[in-house]
């Protein structure tokens, strides 16, 4: 858009002016701001790939001086090999990182941040935790967090279920944070 707006003659200041304005899709790099200064992203990122390009994004515009608490997790019945380079990524990326459960669906979701926990390096597991309830990550990723701070929550993005056992049960990431955040 602000290639396009350009090369039709439009004053770069009004294009990142209308630019600033506009949301993005929900789930995908969704960013609240609490009244405390936290800010907190939401985003789908559920694949390697995905999980390190929206840390590196975020890292990008970090000062250094505060926190990058990152919750993610990954889903059961699906590929396996991800669930280690997941959790290498979100450490390595982050300053603390919270590992919980995605969607388990039939499998157990001890088993999977198990799996997870394998790719961390033995350097970076004091920053690591493990809470299986993703409500308590998510909260517990709050209750660490100072003014200034960042948490990520990776993993669901626009999702607004946990599927358990065959059920989808109804679970919105951004619902809990806005609880969070008028509580607070």
């Amino acid at each position: 858009i602000y290639g396009t707006a350009l090369l039709l003659n439009q004053s770069k200041e009004e294009v990142l002016i209308e630019l600033s304005k506009l949301k993005s899709a929900e789930g995908r790099f969704e960013v609240l701001k609490s009244a405390n200064n936290i800010t907190i992203i939401i985003d789908y990122a559920h694949t390697p790939d995905a999980l390190e390009n929206v840390l590196n994004t975020i890292n990008a515009m970090r000062t250094r001086n505060e926190q990058l608490i990152t919750v993610t997790g990954a889903g059961g019945d699906r590929d396996k090999t991800k669930r280690p380079i997941m959790a290498g990524i979100a450490s390595r990326l982050s300053t603390k990182v919270i590992l919980t459960s995605d969607n388990p669906r039939t499998e157990d979701p001890n088993q999977i941040l198990n799996e997870m926990l394998a790719g961390i390096d033995a350097s970076k597991k004091q920053k690591t935790m493990v809470i299986v309830n993703r409500k308590e990550a998510i909260k517990t990723a709050w209750n660490l967090a100072q003014p200034g701070d960042l948490i990520l929550v990776a993993g669901k993005g626009h999702e607004k279920y946990q599927e358990i056992n065959g059920i989808r049960h109804h679970f919105d990431d951004k619902e809990i944070i806005e609880e969070l955040m008028k509580g607070n």
